[in-house]
């Protein structure tokens, strides 16, 4: 294996500090050079994995070394894998934890044991390999993943949950054989890529199954369920259903969090991710820790307990129903297909708020009928455009509401829409920021930055 560019693990705890001219060329280079799906969509989507194979090849197949968790689905795959990266790493292990896009930072798809791979070994791996990737030319997730893989085998880690960037089938991460492969659920999301029906988007999803390798299915439904046998059948892969497995009810716990039952076993857990959509996260990941166990796993009683109470603590998991302010209420969430969409309103609804504020952008090549359609007419809205080249314009996200009876102003930025909703908003509303993981992440920025939310 060719001898790797500075990948030496920091004995500090944190992001190391470089000059933020050199890290920042690299990461215009890598947007620049390379198609990025977040910010330009579907041209940047390769529907096969030669580039990832060839990168992978020419490093000395890393993937190849590694004990991983593969992790599919519409939509929870972000929280199932911090679920189970939290545990493992309760549970004494060095774990590598992948996951797409970033809110903040580039270094947080990439971490091991909860913290950010450095910036340094970044800049070495792109500037020792460009030559490589100019060559191959493939997609900024290609290189993402490559970069990835390459890291967590050269620092030694004992087990890398890994979460597919779009579909499985043709994922650039679908180049892993895992222990033990997650399909949390299927709904309607980048239909443009993955098919028109939920059995053709599952078939896709279900593209991540491997020969003799068991699977976790999170959700149970009479349109998908054929697929997953069917897949099931052919890879020799024994099939778990979570809805089959565990059955939480949702129990009162005031402060900070949220605590569930399984009438099954009867267990008690406490998790700090918010959201009445965890419950089926929580419920995958209860589901595949016994056969975890059974494949040589040690995951102690206390450790999953204590995994699952300190995700956001351990992984850095963020923008999952996450609160920023108590009066006004300021709640964000990364939700932005259909289903996504209606867990969050549904649970948003639950509260005592007089009036409700949204604060709402999307991109452009996701279909907003649906969504828009779930959203409630007697919110006041501010439509904004999150700051990146799939952003959809607010004029035109503002035209398409009016149908459904949604009425609000247009704001230039995701900053001016928060700062309107802060002003008019009383301190008994809500304020709801979402629509895209992008408007989300320009909240967080703003917060990281001013502390727009303190209230003053």
């Amino acid at each position: 294996m060719p001898t790797p560019p500075n990948f030496e693990m920091p004995k500090a705890v944190v992001l190391e500090s470089v000059a933020d001219s050199r890290f920042s060329s690299i990461l215009q280079y890598l947007y620049a050079t390379l198609p990025m799906f977040q910010r330009v969509g579907a041209s940047a989507y390769k529907k096969d994995l030669g580039n990832t194979l060839a990168l992978l090849g020419a490093l000395g197949n890393p993937h190849q070394s590694l004990k991983t968790i593969h992790v599919a689905g519409t939509n929870g795959k972000g929280s199932v894998s911090s679920l189970l990266s939290s545990i493992f790493q309760e549970s004494g292990y060095t774990t590598g934890l992948y996951t797409s896009p970033h809110l903040l930072s580039f270094t947080e798809r990439i971490r091991i044991n909860g913290l950010p791979i450095p910036q340094t070994p970044i800049c070495d791996w792109v500037e020792k390999y460009k030559p490589l990737l100019e060559d191959i030319k493939p997609s900024f997730f290609e290189t993402t993943v490559a970069l990835c893989l390459d890291w967590f085998a050269h620092q030694s880690i004992d087990i890398a949950i890994i979460e597919t960037g779009l579909g499985g089938r043709l994922d650039s991460t679908n180049v892993i054989t895992p222990e033990l492969s997650i399909i949390t659920n299927i709904s309607w999301d980048h239909m443009d890529l993955l098919g028109n029906t939920l059995p053709e988007i599952a078939y896709e999803k279900a593209g991540i199954i491997k020969p003799d390798c068991p699977v976790v299915i999170g959700q149970k439904r009479i349109e998908t369920q054929k697929v997953f046998e069917l897949k099931s059948e052919e890879t020799r892969s024994k099939i778990y259903w979570a809805s089959d497995t565990v059955a939480l009810e949702s129990v009162i716990n005031p402060g900070k969090y949220a605590r569930w039952k399984d009438s099954i076993s009867g267990k008690t857990w406490d998790l700090d991710l918010m959201g009445g959509y965890q419950r089926e996260n929580l419920a995958t990941v209860l589901t595949a820790i016994p056969i975890l166990t059974e494949l040589g796993w040690n995951l102690p009683e206390a450790a999953i307990q204590e995994g699952v109470k300190k995700v956001r603590e351990n992984t850095g998991l963020r923008g999952r129903m996450e609160q920023l302010r108590e009066h006004p209420r300021v709640v964000l969430d990364t939700g932005h297909n259909e289903a996504g969409v209606q867990e969050v309103l549904e649970q948003l609804s639950h509260g005592s708020e007089k009036q409700w504020h949204i604060v709402w952008g999307m991109v452009g090549d996701k279909d907003r009928s649906k969504v828009l359609a779930l959203l409630p007419p007697e919110a006041l809205y501010y439509w904004v455009k999150p700051d990146l080249p799939r952003g959809l314009s607010a004029d035109v996200l503002s035209a398409d509401a009016q149908p459904y009876g949604l009425k609000g102003e247009v704001y230039a930025s995701v900053a001016l829409g928060i700062e309107a909703a802060l002003q008019v908003a009383q301190p008994e509303d809500l304020i709801y920021i979402g629509g895209s993981t992008f408007v989300v992440a320009e909240a967080l920025a703003i917060e990281e930055k001013v502390k727009t939310f303190v209230p003053k």
